[in-house]
């Protein structure tokens, strides 16, 4: 039978973890066996860089806590598992996605992205929208080349009516 110490201390584990669940807008769990130390570290350098971390737990204290939030992911909770947490909804997606391009160690499991949980699929998807300064800018340029057509066709309507 396991001591007092140890079950409290998985008791706050299990906490950290549905706490940390609970503020994060997005999660993403991702099998990281075979990255190496170097790799470990330039991923978590990246992540805090997007507002995001990752934690290593064990499954069971990840399931126990999952279940205490109504959240079912046990299926991809086989095997080495990490889990990203993030505010922003896909800056974690993006992140991992783009690492696991170069290093074919990382791979995607699923996530919870508001809300809803996703599979490997979705968040590929997720990971391939543009930012919102990309969009911003999409937005703007779009509407640029409107008032632009505008104001060259106003100026061969005034140019016409002169002559």
């Amino acid at each position: 039978m396991a001591s007092e110490r140890i079950l409290n201390a998985k008791k706050q584990v299990v906490e950290e973890i549905k706490n940390k669940v609970k503020d994060a807008d997005t999660i993403v769990l991702f099998d990281y066996r075979g990255l190496t130390d170097n790799e470990s570290k330039a991923l978590r350098r990246e992540l805090r860089d997007n507002d995001s971390d990752y934690k290593i737990y064990k499954n069971t204290l990840l399931k126990i806590a999952l279940k205490d939030l109504d959240i079912n992911l046990d299926e991809h909770l086989e095997g080495p598992t990490a889990i990203a947490f993030s505010k922003d909804q896909l800056a974690p997606v993006r992140v991992l996605d783009k690492f696991s391009k170069k290093h074919e160690a990382l791979i995607l499991k699923a996530g919870i992205v508001d809300g809803k949980v996703s599979d490997n699929q979705l968040l590929k998807q997720l990971a391939s929208i543009p930012s919102r300064e990309a969009l911003y800018a999409m937005l703007a340029s779009g509407m640029m080349g409107i008032v632009k057509n505008l104001a060259l066709s106003l100026d061969l309507y005034s140019k016409q009516k002169e002559e």
